[in-house]
């Protein structure tokens, strides 16, 4: 779902020319203090933060520490980051995730690698693959709202954070030695994700190495998530089985030499599949019943679609092409509450980028949730409207101001899986029940390396 308008513009992210004249470094944004830097701004209100500084440049320098950082907050600059081989995936955000994600997984790996590992994973998200987990989704989708008993208060954390894990290990590692092993997948990394944005933003390095609580709990769900990955690779081996799937194309993939990959590379690349099956698929179903909730009229809209579209039937995989509305709902849920809300890459060569130098070496930030909340970008900015990506007016986004799975060869490879899983749950669930908010439930958003309300309790109410 990557949403391009037909307007023109190429990114300007080019290499300084011999003989012109040296750019200059662009502006310090406002609100530095000693030592932190924008440090405690980024801790403190993150979002926030990222998103009021266009007001204040296009290329902006942060302080993080004595670290500097480069902010850039226009469309046009983003997709340049995004498309220039001169940045790379790279920076306190990437080293905070490859103590989770290891060196070698395809979320990670840059240049020749990471091309290989794209080109490697493409068969278990064809179309023939996607309709071959069907079955699966649809299982796991109905058991979802099949749990919810009328009147009940559902923790939408704990349920959102059971069948997005449940369902991307279960289609992807096909097998029943993962059926068992999708829970332990989703408590171990609730923990990891929870400690490591504070790692990105505040780099106390030997601090987290002291035996406290949360280092000690943190370590010991890091331990766990990599054996679960180690346990799951072995027993597919001795089951003999090769279903068509992504555990399987790993198994069997070649390097450059021809040679199977190494054990490390598959562990790697089994660990970051559970990782983006589980925080931000998980977040964004938290979102999508928060829209539920707060914008009734859209889940009602949603069942009326499902009952012209399918009839008294249950919604099934074939049918999620034509459920256009609610494909809309997804897109505008992932608009105004992206999962991935903050990336970063690192500069591979000096560069001039918006007018300005930034040296190699530098790493470079920008806010998906601020470019895709702009309001110079979109009308009515903060309203919810999926009538906005109808074709007629998509076309009128400016161009890489909606690019949630990311562009170029950094854009997910599991970007239609998602759509096909979250569409699926939206339909299923609007179209089974209303929800009301419970006592106790906290909307505000959850900072961490997703972005997701903190506590989200409802009651579900059937239709």
């Amino acid at each position: 779902m990557t949403v391009e308008s037909a307007h023109s513009g190429t990114p300007q992210a080019r290499r300084p020319s011999a003989g012109a004249e040296e750019p200059g470094e662009p502006p310090l944004a406002g609100g530095a203090v000693p030592l932190l830097g924008h440090g405690l701004q980024l801790v403190r209100d993150p979002v926030g933060f990222l998103a009021g500084l266009r007001d204040h440049g296009d290329v902006l320098r942060l302080k993080l520490g004595p670290k500097t950082v480069y902010a850039v907050t226009t469309p046009e600059l983003t997709g340049a980051v995004a498309l220039s081989p001169d940045y790379v995936v790279d920076g306190p955000l990437w080293e905070s995730l490859r103590g989770l994600l290891g060196e070698q997984g395809v979320a990670t790996t840059n240049g020749p690698l990471h091309q290989r590992q794209r080109r490697d994973m493409q068969p278990a998200f064809r179309l023939a693959a996607l309709q071959g987990y069907g079955p699966v989704m649809e299982e796991e989708v109905y058991s979802l709202v099949e749990r919810w008993r009328s009147g009940e208060t559902i923790d939408v954390t704990a349920e959102s954070f059971r069948v997005t894990p449940r369902i991307a290990t279960r289609c992807l590692m096909r097998g029943t030695y993962t059926d068992t092993r999708a829970d332990r997948v989703s408590a171990a990394l609730t923990t990891l994700f929870s400690g490591m944005y504070q790692r990105m933003v505040v780099p106390l390095g030997p601090l987290y190495r002291l035996p406290l609580p949360a280092n000690r709990a943190f370590n010991q769900a890091l331990a766990d998530f990599h054996r679960l990955a180690d346990e799951i690779i072995a027993e597919r081996r001795a089951s003999g089985q090769k279903p068509d799937d992504l555990l399987t194309v790993l198994l069997e993939a070649k390097d450059e030499n021809g040679d199977p990959i190494g054990e490390q590379e598959i562990h790697d690349q089994v660990v970051a599949i559970a990782v983006a099956g589980n925080e931000t698929l998980g977040s964004t179903v938290m979102s999508l019943l928060r829209v539920f909730t707060e914008h009734p009229e859209q889940a009602s809209l949603i069942h009326d679609e499902v009952k012209t579209v399918v009839g008294d039937r249950p919604v099934g995989f074939e049918d999620v092409d034509k459920l256009t509305h609610t494909r809309n709902v997804v897109v505008e849920t992932i608009r105004l509450y992206p999962a991935v809300w903050i990336l970063m890459h690192r500069a591979a060569a000096d560069t001039v980028l918006g007018g300005y130098r930034i040296p190699a070496g530098a790493d470079v930030v920008y806010s998906p949730y601020a470019i895709q909340c702009d309001p110079r970008s979109y009308q009515r900015h903060l309203e919810f409207d999926p009538d906005r990506w109808l074709p007629e007016r998509a076309k009128d986004v400016p161009k890489f101001a909606m690019i949630p799975f990311s562009v170029g060869n950094r854009k997910c490879p599991g970007d239609h899986f998602s759509m096909v899983v979250l569409t699926l749950i939206a339909a299923v669930v609007a179209s089974t029940y209303r929800f009301e908010q419970a006592p106790g439930s906290d909307i505000r958003p959850r900072i961490g390396i997703t972005l997701r309300p903190r506590r989200l309790l409802l009651k579900a109410i059937p239709r």
